[in-house]
């Protein structure tokens, strides 16, 4: 098979690099070859036969590769760099991301996600700013952080997800005297390879009045009543409206869900595995363009199916214990882990949770995926294994 290479060299004069050689399906390695590939060197062109089993597989092959995180870690190193490193102009936000081992050292969880804890230690703030770049919180322990929107604090407590759209200013102020973790998930690489992002610096101090600590944001008191839609707003941006989703209802739908499938009535997506999916209560969309947020509980002892998706995701678990499986890795995981499933790799759960490890008896998984993606581009595709 030929070879190509996009390094750049000064002294041939191009960063292409043609290599003819003897294999089924090339041409012959002849003298009049090697002039052609030279030519085309000279000419920045790469014929498609050289390269054709790289860019036209036959089933997806991420430069990602599984990972685990544990929980026990990232917290503890985060709380070093809450002793060690400021946060205000220049940082923005200690926020340490979870860096793929396959990916070169980038940032970057998955090829389009990204995944990170953020720490704010008490009485501190997170100066405001607003990306293009679409955005969540999802907190798997503590409370007495507000994150403000556009002007509006919005509580964070364990189970809360906190979806905001791209491009909206927002501030965070720690007004406990704990320091308070949890995981931001962004469409970061995917901006990034895209080159569509943008950045903005905000104030660097919010108003006395944004500072207050309500029970429920703004836009909670607005949207945030389970199948009601306000008539009288519209939402002005994409994503949704809704800058809380609290625990409190995630819990009650997966739980009635398994309570449903005990009286013989179904709700559940398999045997022991009930699943929602965080959506816009405005058209029933995604809450994000680029994420999907979904929450998954696996009842002890069920053990999910392989699923194989194109496209990537991130899970943390939220509570319980278990053992997960991708593609060729298998981990015992416990609350808080991190874990990524690169494309098309199969992803399947076991729950091995009780009640003196988990609130709800069983294995609970946050997961977001760049699914909205491939949905648009009509690139999206799921199987699921025997």
């Amino acid at each position: 098979m030929t070879e190509s290479s996009l390094t750049p060299d000064m002294a041939h004069g191009s960063p292409v690099r043609l290599q003819a050689v003897a294999a089924e399906g090339q041409p012959d390695v002849t003298p009049a070859l090697e002039d052609l590939y030279r030519g085309f060197e000279q000419e920045l062109l790469v014929p498609l036969w050289t390269e054709i089993g790289d860019l036209m597989p036959a089933h997806p092959r991420s430069r990602a590769v599984p990972h685990l995180w544990r929980w026990r870690k990232l917290r503890e190193l985060a709380a070093q760099a809450g002793d060690l490193v400021p946060v205000g102009r220049g940082g923005e936000r200690r926020a340490i991301a979870l860096a793929n081992p396959s990916l070169g050292g980038r940032p970057f969880a998955t090829p389009t996600l990204w995944a990170a804890i953020q720490y704010l230690m008490p009485g501190e703030d997170a100066p405001e700013h607003r990306h293009t770049q679409h955005a969540f919180r999802f907190v798997v322990e503590g409370s007495g952080v507000w994150t403000v929107v556009g002007g509006d604090p919005v509580p964070m407590n364990r189970g809360d997800f906190l979806p905001q759209a791209g491009w909206n200013w927002h501030a965070h102020h720690n007004a406990t005297s704990e320091p308070m973790a949890w995981i931001d998930g962004l469409d970061i690489p995917f901006q990034y390879v895209t080159e569509a992002q943008f950045f903005e610096f905000g104030r660097d101090e919010i108003t006395d009045a944004e500072r207050i600590t309500p029970e429920r944001s703004r836009s909670e008191r607005l949207w945030g009543h389970p199948g009601l839609r306000p008539l009288s707003a519209v939402p002005a941006t994409p994503g949704s409206p809704l800058l809380s989703y609290k625990w409190e209802y995630t819990n009650a739908a997966l739980r009635d869900q398994l309570l449903l499938e005990k009286e013989g009535y179904g709700g559940t997506v398999e045997p022991g595995h009930a699943a929602v999916r965080y959506t816009n209560p405005h058209d029933g969309s995604d809450v994000l363009p680029t994420i999907r947020a979904e929450f998954h509980r696996v009842a002890r002892g069920a053990e999910t199916a392989p699923v194989r998706e194109t496209g990537s995701s991130v899970y943390q678990v939220f509570d319980g214990s278990g053992t997960v499986t991708v593609g060729s890795k298998t981990w015992t995981v416990t609350r808080g882990d991190l874990l990524v499933v690169p494309s098309w790799e199969p992803f399947s759960a076991k729950s091995e949770a009780g009640s003196d490890d988990s609130d709800s008896g069983a294995l609970d998984l946050f997961r977001f995926s760049d699914a909205p993606v491939f949905e648009a581009l009509r690139l999206d595709r799921t199987q699921k294994d025997a």
